[in-house]
């Protein structure tokens, strides 16, 4: 794995981002932002699951005045998502909101962007120059690939902060394409000190977004690219939470909560390993603190293929060895599989 990328650190709602803090999880309501009360529960909800910055939409005046109640409400820092509608990004700063996301496809003139960026550095309220491939901005160079024209169009807008004495910005450029999304970072990365917002863009649904988001996120996270993260799926947002954090677990970047370990069973399996595999994940969700547990489906090689992980259980016909470090420690009738392990985690 590449040495991580070194940013400029910016402050949101005091959440570090950037130079050497570890990467942040964010997410984006998804009820309308009107709707005070809901928006707080789910905000709620996304701060029991570990995420660290939530994202509300902010379509109109109603919405963006809605972000002081919610504020009130909530402890995680919030970010307003502004499109269109210069003004909407000042009300939402007078709302007392925490960082902004402008898009430079539909918010680029100058005279707006420097009212907004004025507002927001009497504030301290860092700006994410959020630029999407699918709205990009009408001045955009045909001649240029996607990623080009991507990376151009933050630059612009980088620039134009810059003129202003403005330099609490974040950037990200976002495809539903991967090898567009990674072209786009690779190249920003190398351009500019500012801290970079990574995921997929529009990845789709919980089955395939999750994978789309891994294979991006990842493979820009093993270059050394990358300060914070959103992984954008159509689901509850609690989702994009939880896949933010195996994807990180995964690259050995964040601890938080326990990893599985589980084989993928086969015609030697002497019991069901997919079903007692999904009851202990269920039973892990309650479990906070970072632990590695094993479920395998082979006596003889399980303990030995996870002895990396805090305790497991590997499976034969009707009973299961208990193991702690790829140590047996206790052998348990099949009725007591879950119950057994869960108790040992317990005790770890």
């Amino acid at each position: 794995m590449n040495p991580r990328r070194v940013s400029k650190a910016i402050d949101i709602g005091g959440v570090t981002i950037g130079g050497d803090a570890p990467i942040v999880v964010q997410s984006m309501t998804k009820t309308n932002t009107k709707d005070i009360m809901s928006t707080i529960a789910q905000i709620k909800e996304l701060e029991d699951y570990g995420c660290q910055i939530v994202r509300v939409a902010v379509p109109d005046a109603e919405s963006a005045q809605a972000i002081k109640a919610i504020k009130q409400g909530v402890s995680l820092p919030i970010v307003a998502d502004i499109h269109f509608d210069y003004r909407l990004a000042l009300m939402a700063l007078e709302a007392g909101v925490d960082g902004l996301r402008l898009n430079p496809g539909n918010i680029s003139e100058p005279k707006k962007v420097s009212v907004i960026a004025q507002a927001a550095r009497e504030r301290g309220v860092p700006i994410r120059i959020g630029v999407n491939a699918g709205s990009l901005p009408k001045t955009a160079d045909p001649k240029l690939t996607i990623a080009e024209q991507m990376v151009d169009a933050a630059l612009r807008q980088i620039r134009l902060l810059e003129s202003l004495d403005f330099d609490l910005i974040k950037v990200s450029l976002k495809a539903f394409d991967v090898p567009t999304t990674i072209e786009a970072y690779q190249s920003i990365a190398r351009k500019i000190p500012y801290p970079l917002h990574i995921g997929i863009t529009e990845s789709g649904t919980r089955r395939g977004g999750i994978i789309r988001s891994a294979v991006g996120i990842g493979t820009l996270l093993y270059q050394g690219i990358g300060d914070t993260i959103r992984v954008s799926l159509t689901a509850h947002p609690r989702e994009e939470v939880i896949a933010a954090y195996e994807i990180l677990k995964s690259m050995n970047l964040r601890q938080h909560g326990p990893v599985l370990v589980s084989c993928p069973s086969c015609g030697r399996a002497e019991v069901d390993i997919v079903k007692l595999a999904e009851e202990v994940e269920e039973e892990l969700s309650k479990v906070k603190k970072p632990i590695r547990v094993a479920v395998m489906g082979c006596v003889v090689n399980g303990p030995g293929e996870a002895k990396e992980a805090d305790v497991g259980i590997a499976c034969g016909k009707g009973k299961a060895v208990l193991f702690k470090k790829g140590r047996k420690i206790g052998v348990v009738e099949e009725k007591d599989f879950v119950a057994a392990l869960m108790a040992e985690v317990e005790r770890f």
